[in-house]
């Protein structure tokens, strides 16, 4: 759910969010500066949103939330929250403000949703299994002593745009040769990293033009092909720039899903239809009603759907949810 946007989803209190949705973000915890590491939460101000409830009602609300089960956590970042850990100090800053969201409030953990260019590899950062690039050191080093304070209880998730992920498909930062953009799978060193304590990566699959699959096939956004293809690749792994020495192993399919945008006013582009979305999880889940791309394997624990956003999914008479829980039910897992 997103505080202020004013983008014309309207605002939804905490107690309205679908009950449909099983984990529920807070977006978005947002920098005084930059790489100042020192991050805020506040709610859409009541000149904006009428409806907004108080303080109580929300801590209430998101108690509420977790006592039937649901998981709230806090996203940082967004498309107007850059956040670039560029020294010890903007570490240290981002673990203490992190941690007084999450306690104050009483969440379970946190979202990475860096955009933009919070985060990037310089030249020469070359392995990521051992990256040297501060933004990315220092994020890895801030999640593992936010995970060591909060235990097995703490969530974390990521929602990786295309390019800072699957984008390492075919290069890595600026490429071998140089030249390319630097974020070019910057994720990955980071979902390394933390891959033993990671919930789950919910790949944005939209406002994305083509995007290569691990067997170098190009996919366009919002069909069933990109959807699989680029969800097998995390799971399978793939190897970046093509170089087979330099793999990127995959994950569990538990820890994978899919970003998709809650309608067409929601993003730029990859917008799904129900039947659509669900024939690219059947493909993905029972090896049926695939493209031309099919899975190296099925995943029956593949975990999910996640959207932009509650907000949007409540504008359009929860629609979205509506249908897609009741799709996932009918999974039994």
């Amino acid at each position: 759910m997103h505080a202020s946007f004013a983008n014309g989803s309207g605002y939804i209190r905490m107690a309205d969010v679908s009950n449909d949705w099983d984990i529920i973000q807070l977006s978005f915890a947002e920098p005084d500066s930059a790489t100042s590491g020192n991050l805020h939460f506040n709610r859409c101000p009541v000149s904006e949103c009428a409806n907004v409830e108080s303080d109580a009602d929300f801590l209430a609300a998101i108690k509420a939330k977790q006592a039937a089960g649901k998981k709230v956590l806090i996203s940082i970042g967004g498309a107007n929250g850059q956040v670039s850990l560029t020294s010890t100090a903007a570490r240290d800053a981002f673990v203490t403000s992190m941690s007084a969201i999450i306690d104050r409030w009483g969440l379970d953990g946190l979202d990475i949703d860096f955009e933009g260019h919070s985060i990037y590899l310089n030249n020469g950062d070359r392995d990521f299994k051992n990256p040297t690039t501060p933004v990315v050191v220092n994020l890895i080093s801030a999640l593992k002593t936010l995970k060591a304070k909060y235990g097995s209880k703490f969530i974390l998730t990521m929602a990786p745009e295309t390019l800072l992920l699957h984008g390492g498909r075919m290069f890595y930062g600026s490429g071998a040769w140089g030249g390319a953009d630097t974020r070019n799978g910057v994720y990955l060193p980071v979902i390394h990293a933390v891959r033993d304590f990671l919930t789950i990566v919910h790949a944005q699959h939209y406002n994305s033009g083509p995007v290569a699959g691990a067997n170098g096939t190009y996919y366009n956004a919002g069909t069933i092909d990109f959807n699989v293809a680029l969800s097998d690749m995390m799971i399978t792994g793939f190897p970046i720039e093509g170089n087979a020495a330099n793999f990127f192993p995959g994950l569990r399919p538990d820890q994978v899903g899919i970003g998709l945008p809650a309608n067409a006013q929601a993003a730029g582009s990859g917008q799904m239809s129900t039947a659509d979305t669900q024939k690219a999880f059947d493909c993905l889940t029972k090896g049926s009603n695939c493209g031309s791309y099919r899975p190296a394997n099925t995943y029956p624990t593949f975990r999910g759907l996640m959207t932009w956003s509650v907000n949007w999914d409540k504008f359009n008479n929860y629609e979205f949810s509506k249908a897609h829980a009741a799709y996932f039910k009918s999974l039994g897992n």
